[in-house]
């Protein structure tokens, strides 16, 4: 699944332009903060934004393989990052309330068995609903 994202990666003119424009400019953002805070390192960013915001101004083509490993990368990075947030959420979240249900003795869906039980129908009052209870339903 994820080789065939890979595949399908938009490789047209006008995203590869895209790409040069905005991955330039950030670096040319980076490029003024470390300029303006004295630090050394802000000539490399910068010849990059440059070269990259040219590139996508002048020839987008030649972005494309960067742009390739660039977006190979960003989806790689993705797939991790939702799993190790599903796993997180269910094993700090979900897991804790699930323990301190069950210490509390809470059924949250009724999943006790008794064979003595006829039917496991839940019985509702009839009530008559309104036109405006339709309506604004939440």
């Amino acid at each position: 699944m994820l080789k065939e994202e890979i595949k399908h990666i938009d490789q047209s003119t006008k995203a590869l332009r895209k790409f040069g424009l905005t991955v330039g400019i950030v670096l040319l953002a980076i490029t003024a903060v470390l300029f303006f805070n004295n630090r050394s390192g802000f000539v490399y960013f910068g010849a990059v934004g440059i070269f990259l915001s040219l590139a996508g101004i002048i020839f987008p083509k030649a972005l494309k393989p960067f742009n390739k490993v660039w977006m190979s990368l960003a989806l790689i990075l993705g797939w991790f990052t939702s799993r190790l947030i599903l796993i997180l959420l269910y094993y700090l979240v979900i897991t804790p309330i699930g323990i301190i249900a069950r210490i509390a003795g809470k059924d949250f869906i009724s999943e006790r068995w008794n064979k003595e039980q006829k039917s496991y129908w839940v019985k509702r009052e009839i009530q008559s609903f309104s036109k405006e209870e339709f309506e604004r339903q939440f």
